[in-house]
């Protein structure tokens, strides 16, 4: 699943380190979201929006998943 998480950390000028402490995961974890290898469970996606001061639409690229929806 596309994100922009490597966008918000560059503007807020935070590390993929910075970022994996606040919102109690591994920096591997950061790195495979932003990689698009992994896909954030609820709880991390609303923690990372909640601590950018965002949505987690904002965040999260849905559209594929909403194509898969529309197939069935």
């Amino acid at each position: 699943m596309k994100s922009k998480i490597a966008e918000l950390r560059k503007k807020h000028k935070i590390t993929q380190e910075e970022l994996a402490m606040a919102v109690g995961v591994t920096r591997q974890t950061i790195t495979s979201l932003e990689c698009e290898k992994y896909t954030a469970s609820l709880v991390l996606a609303y923690k990372i929006a909640k601590y950018f001061g965002t949505t987690i639409e904002d965040i999260f690229d849905f559209s594929e998943v909403e194509l898969e929806e529309s197939k069935k």
